[in-house]
C-alpha cells in the first residue's frame, strides 16, 4: 500500500534524479563541444543527431535508474547512494562514447558522419550503444550487496561484451557493415544496432543479480553472454530462414536500392527479442 511517507520519499528521489539527468545532460554539452544541439536540430533539421541524442537521453535514464531501483535503506543513505552511483552512471555513459568512437565504429569519425553528412544509419548505432550501455550501468550499480568496485569491474565488462559483439556481428554478416553504414545505409545501420542492444539487455541481466562473490557473479555473468553470441547467427539465420521467408537479409538491407528498413526493423527486433527470452529463461 502506498503511504503518504512513501510517496513523499517517491517525489524526492524523482526530484534528485530529474536533478542527475540534467547534469547528465551538460555533461553531454561538455564532452561535445562542436556541437550545437539547438542549431543542428531546429534550423538544420539534422535527424541523425536527434536520434543519437534521444538515444542517448534514454541511456541516461537508464544509468540514474540503476541507483534508483532497490529496497530503501532510510532517506539519507539512499540519497547518498543515489547521488554517488547516478553520478558514476553519468561518466560511465560519457566514457562509454569514447569505446564506442575508437573500439566499435573505429572505421570513421562519428561526429562527422552525425553532423557534417547527417548520417541516420550512425546516429541509430550511437543510439543503440548509448542504450546499451545504459543497460550495462543499470545492471551494474543495480542489486545488492555490490559497492562501486563491483560495478565498475561490471561495467567494464559489459563495455568489452558490446566491443565483442561488435567483431561477431560483423563476422556473421556477409558484408561490410562500416563501409556501408558510412555510405548511409540506415538499414545496416538499425540491424546493428538491434544486436548491440540484445547484448546491452542480456548483459543487464547478468549483472543486476545481487552480489554473492565474484565467481558466483562472474560464472554466470559469463554463462549468459557466452549463450548470447552463439545464438547471434542463429538468430540471424533464423530471421533469414523463417520470419523472412523467399529473400535474404544480405539482399534487402545490404544490396537492395534503397535499403529495406522494413526487413531491418524485423532482424533487430528478433535479436532484442531474443535477448529478453535468454534473460527470462536464466
Amino acid at each position: 500500500m502506498v503511504t503518504l511517507d512513501s510517496l513523499l520519499l517517491g517525489i524526492i528521489y524523482l526530484i534528485v534524479g530529474y536533478l542527475l539527468f540534467w547534469l547528465g545532460k551538460g555533461v553531454y554539452s561538455l564532452t561535445h563541444p562542436s556541437v550545437n544541439v539547438n542549431e543542428e536540430l531546429l534550423q538544420r533539421n539534422n535527424a541523425a543527431l536527434g536520434v543519437a541524442l534521444v538515444g542517448y537521453y534514454f541511456g541516461l535514464i537508464l544509468a540514474i535508474g540503476g541507483s534508483i531501483v532497490g529496497p530503501s535503506r532510510g532517506l539519507v543513505e539512499d540519497l547518498l547512494d543515489l547521488v554517488l552511483y547516478g553520478v558514476f552512471g553519468i561518466l560511465a555513459l560519457n566514457i562509454s562514447a569514447l569505446v564506442r568512437d575508437k573500439l566499435i565504429l573505429y572505421r570513421f569519425r562519428v561526429t562527422d558522419e552525425i553532423i557534417r553528412d547527417q548520417n541516420v544509419g550512425t546516429g541509430v548505432v550511437e543510439a543503440a550503444i548509448s542504450i546499451a550501455s545504459g543497460m550495462v550501468i543499470y545492471g551494474a550499480v543495480a542489486g545488492e550487496g555490490g559497492t562501486l568496485l563491483t560495478a565498475i569491474a561490471f561495467w567494464i565488462l559489459g563495455q568489452a561484451a558490446l566491443v565483442i559483439v561488435g567483431l561477431v556481428y560483423q563476422l556473421i554478416t556477409p558484408y561490410d557493415i562500416h563501409a556501408l553504414i558510412e555510405r548511409d545505409n540506415v538499414a545496416v545501420g538499425v540491424g546493428f544496432a538491434g544486436a548491440l542492444v540484445a547484448v546491452g539487455n542480456v548483459v543487464r541481466g547478468a549483472s543486476e543479480a545481487d552480489f554473492i562473490s565474484w565467481s558466483s557473479n562472474l560464472s554466470f555473468f559469463a554463462l549468459e553472454f557466452l549463450i548470447t553470441i552463439l545464438l547471434l547467427p542463429v538468430i540471424r539465420f533464423v530471421t533469414d530462414k523463417m520470419l523472412l521467408p523467399g529473400s535474404s537479409l544480405t539482399e534487402e538491407i545490404a544490396k537492395e536500392n534503397p535499403p529495406n528498413l522494413g526487413a531491418a526493423y524485423v532482424e533487430a527486433f528478433s535479436y532484442i527479442g531474443a535477448s529478453f527470452l535468454i534473460v527470462w529463461a536464466m
